[in-house]
């Protein structure tokens, strides 16, 4: 059963973890609901496995609260999936997740970043500005369902 997660103890108990097979249903539901052009379950099945991605899950009372990933490639890393369930928003788990994800990834060798985010998702890219991502450019119609173009963010990291 999908329960909200109480916002007043949302960050106290909020675990950001490796996605695990047995939160894969919790997983695929959060992503029914929230994109047009959804990941199946099986897709997180198979990248989950793979050893150049990362897949992290935040967890508060027992339940997904939401996931993000990246596939990794030498030096950069391309965030595929940031996601939150609509009860869940607005409580910092985007921002926690993602900076563990960077931190994570930073440990597996990269120093850049990079993810596509419709251009009309205003809260998602104030976050990702906030976190010092990036404009880089623009893919003309990238989405479908609806028809949207995707900005193109990027974070870099100095070489140390």
């Amino acid at each position: 059963m999908d329960r909200s997660v109480n916002p007043d103890t949302a960050r106290e108990k909020l675990i950001i973890r490796p996605i695990q097979e047995k939160d894969l249903p919790q997983i695929s539901r959060i992503e029914a609901k929230i994109f047009s052009d959804p990941w199946s379950e099986q897709a997180f099945q198979e990248s989950i496995h793979l050893e150049y991605t990362l897949f992290l899950a935040a967890e508060c009372e027992g339940e997904i609260a939401g996931y993000c990933g990246c596939y990794l490639s030498l030096d950069e890393a391309e965030i595929t999936n940031v996601a939150v369930k609509e009860e869940c928003r607005g409580q910092g788990i985007a921002k926690a997740m993602l900076q563990e994800l960077l931190r994570q990834g930073m440990v597996r060798g990269a120093k850049s970043f990079f993810l596509e985010v419709r251009a009309g998702n205003r809260p998602a890219i104030c976050l990702y500005e906030k976190m010092g991502f990036e404009h880089s450019g623009v893919r003309r119609n990238f989405y479908e369902h609806p028809r949207e173009d995707a900005y193109i963010m990027w974070k870099r990291f100095p070489e140390s």
